[in-house]
């Protein structure tokens, strides 16, 4: 399942969870909930999602290093500086964070099938090629860093 390998941008990934996710909430029920918790728990994982996002960005900026997923080989740095310091892959956990936001807005039990099929997904055909190059360019560094950082949270 190499032709896998990286094959598919993280966002597009995730607009297509999105899209499926809301494609289940229409055909099959979901929690009757007040709006107003939706609302609220939605905003929560959001605003969550969307700040730990922001910051593997900006971690990426200050070290100057590729931020494309798809050739983890262009990085020139490995960055272990602060969300790096949490999670090895916070754009990816701000993305799951985000899904499941919109799995509370949709009040559908039924879309946290598809939030974990693209955490699986992920977590086979991206992070661990990436992880893969890393190793490569970075050696018992990022061997280290492994050791020290959990991948997810």
């Amino acid at each position: 399942m190499a032709a896998l390998d990286k094959k598919i941008p993280p966002l597009v990934l995730l607009g297509a969870a999105a899209a499926g996710m809301w494609g289940l909430s229409m055909v099959l029920p979901g929690f009757a909930l007040p709006n107003a918790l939706r609302l609220l728990t939605a905003m929560i994982l959001l605003v969550a999602g969307d700040g730990v996002c922001l910051a593997g960005v900006v971690e990426f900026s200050r070290a100057r290093t590729s931020v494309d997923p798809r050739k983890p080989e262009a990085s020139s740095s490995l960055v272990t500086s602060g969300i790096y310091s949490v999670t090895r892959n916070p754009m990816y956990v701000g993305f799951t964070s985000i899904l499941l936001a919109w799995a509370a807005w949709l009040s559908s039990p039924w879309s946290l099938l598809i939030v974990g099929a693209f955490v699986v997904y992920l977590d086979r055909f991206q992070i661990q090629p990436e992880e893969r190059a890393l190793e490569e360019i970075f050696g018992h560094i990022f061997a280290d860093y492994c050791r020290k950082v959990r991948r997810w949270i």
